[in-house]
């Protein structure tokens, strides 16, 4: 087991049992930060480069950016991450699950595929995936923030139609 792989463990486990919202957060971006790096210099700056597109709002560019680090590198879960994030603010949301599939296939624990995924099935109105997605969530995460709102909602919407 890598350095890495040990230290994102280490970070997830204590994720499940934080309770504060500033510490949630605080191990959250750490796993980011992990996330993030990729041991190639020319790969990191594919990376960056489409991070940039993507804050600019040049969803193209981001998915020709991420499409390329990809190719490059298919088995690193956040260049798929975030071709899907472009994929979703570009409005193309079958895209987007299918890129979250392959996230999860590589990092099984990414909540912020998890959390994607969620929010666009409940803007489909599945919300049986909706509620099991938000349920993995809750055994990475269970406190949260705005996690037990959401799995309220979700059920209460559930109830109302009599699924």
């Amino acid at each position: 087991m890598t350095d890495r792989q040990q230290h994102l463990d280490e970070l997830f486990l204590r994720l499940r049992t934080a309770t504060s919202p500033l510490e949630i957060e605080a191990l959250q971006q750490g796993i980011w930060q992990l996330w993030l790096e990729v041991d190639d210099p020319a790969l990191n700056k594919a990376m960056e480069t489409g991070m940039r597109a993507l804050s600019a709002g040049d969803y193209g560019q981001a998915i020709a950016d991420f499409t390329c680090l990809i190719e490059q590198l298919p088995d690193y879960a956040e260049g798929w991450n975030k071709r899907a994030t472009a994929y979703y603010l570009r409005g193309e949301y079958r895209a987007s699950l299918h890129d979250i599939a392959q996230t999860l296939r590589r990092e099984p624990r990414h909540f912020g595929a998890l959390s994607g995924k969620a929010n666009m099935q409940r803007m489909v109105g599945d919300q049986r995936g909706a509620l099991r997605t938000l349920r993995r969530l809750g055994r990475l995460c269970p406190h949260l923030p705005g996690l037990q709102e959401q799995l309220r909602d979700v059920q209460d919407n559930l109830d109302e139609s009599g699924i």
